[in-house]
């Protein structure tokens, strides 16, 4: 009897995907569970797992978009395992082709005369390969229009003429999850009045708190007494109080939480994912280490879920891993608010008058204005800086012992 394998919905509003890589071919015998491809949704990339064990008859091919419901493949269940045979192993990633234009001649500039009595010494077409250049691009003054050295080393190319060097291209589909994202991300330069308030913040109480304690911390729990702990609970406590940051548009209506659900951007195999932290508020420097983690490995191996990704009220990304010393964060729609860090740089500073180097750390929130006045979001940044210069007293109620246990 053969099977018909339909798309399965992803998630609620998601009516079709795309078949990013089918991980067996027809003909193959697979096992029940197995994960058969991966296909690509607006919002990630998941695993199709096969529905019972029998030969496999592809239907879509890569590339396709499917709409959900719509069968993809058959599987005979009542063909035979082959003697011997394992479950197959997925099929390797075709080789990319690389697109190739036809490599063009070297064109002359438009004033240029092409001299075809005249020849390049062996010299001359050393400098001239060396340039990237043609003979027939130069006017030799040799006799007979011969090229030398001197005519080669004078020689300035044409702004615009093709070099010797390698000119392919390479044309690749976008996943349906990158066009989504794209989609978004133009969708909120256009609809908001985003803009983006900066400060700076002297990260030396946070390093002093972890090198003391974050042997023992790990020791205790298991996970490492990270930055994003301390940038979540200092989001938490600012969100509380400026909560116009922690509300959306809906129409004519802005809709506040009195819960914090934080999005933290993690990057997966497939992109940038940003799963949610859910109710924050609750939770202790341990709670939000533990969190990050297991959400960054699910993100790291291609488990991540949409409903882990969805019904965030505010996000915290990081392009300081990556090097990032100032940017602009986009929000993250429907949120009202990103607030972006960076890089940490030795940086010389007032403290107590006196200049001092300190590591720095520069911090950006960028904010729809449309429900977010100037006064709130400068206030909510404020707050962000003061908790993580005085953690001990803004987070940890001065108790660290107790504030690290938990």
């Amino acid at each position: 009897m053969a099977l018909e394998m339909k798309v399965p919905s992803p998630g609620e509003s998601i009516t079709e995907v795309e078949i990013a890589q089918w991980l067996v071919e027809t003909g193959d015998y697979v096992e029940k569970d197995q994960a058969v491809a991966e296909v690509d949704s607006d919002k990630a990339t998941l695993e199709l797992p096969a529905e019972a064990s029998g030969i496999i008859t592809l239907i879509a091919e890569e590339g396709d978009a499917v709409a959900v419901g719509q069968v993809v493949c058959l599987i005979d269940t009542e063909a035979a395992k082959p003697d011997g045979a394992a479950a197959p192993a997925p099929v390797a990633e075709t080789p990319k082709v690389e697109e190739k234009k036809e490599e063009s001649k070297p064109i002359a500039p438009a004033k240029a005369q092409t001299y075809a009595t005249g020849t390049a010494s062996p010299a001359a077409k050393k400098v001239l390969a060396e340039k990237g250049m043609d003979a027939n691009q130069i006017q030799g003054t040799g006799r007979d229009g011969r090229i030398t050295k001197a005519d080669a080393l004078d020689a300035k190319p044409s702004m615009g003429t093709p070099g010797l060097g390698s000119r392919g291209e390479e044309r690749k589909k976008l996943s349906m999850l990158r066009r989504k994202v794209a989609e978004r991300l133009v969708s909120v330069k256009n609809e908001t009045a985003m803009l983006t308030t900066f400060n700076e913040v002297d990260m030396q109480p946070i390093f002093d708190l972890r090198n003391k304690y974050k042997e023992g911390f790990k020791t205790r729990h298991g996970v490492g007494l990270g930055f994003m702990s301390f940038f979540t609970l200092a989001c938490v406590r600012a969100l509380k109080m400026y909560p116009a940051v922690n509300s959306m548009i809906d129409g004519d209506f802005m809709v506040s939480y009195d819960f914090q659900d934080i999005s933290i951007a993690v990057s997966g195999p497939k992109g940038l994912m940003v799963p949610v932290i859910r109710n924050a508020e609750n939770l202790s420097f341990r709670g939000v280490e533990s969190e990050v983690k297991r959400l960054a490995l699910r993100a790291r191996d291609g488990q991540i879920t949409v409903d882990e990704m969805t019904g965030g009220t505010f996000t915290i990304t990081n392009g300081g891993v990556f090097g990032s010393m100032l940017s602009t964060p986009i929000i993250n729609p429907p949120q009202s608010a990103i607030l972006g860090m960076h890089n940490i740089v030795e940086r010389p500073i007032v403290r107590d008058g006196q200049i001092v180097i300190a590591p720095i750390m520069y911090v950006a929130l960028s904010y729809d204005h449309r429900i977010i006045d100037g006064k709130e979001s400068v206030g909510f940044l404020v707050a962000v800086k003061e908790a993580l210069e005085n953690p001990e007293e803004l987070l940890m109620d001065n108790n660290i012992t107790r504030a690290l246990e938990m």
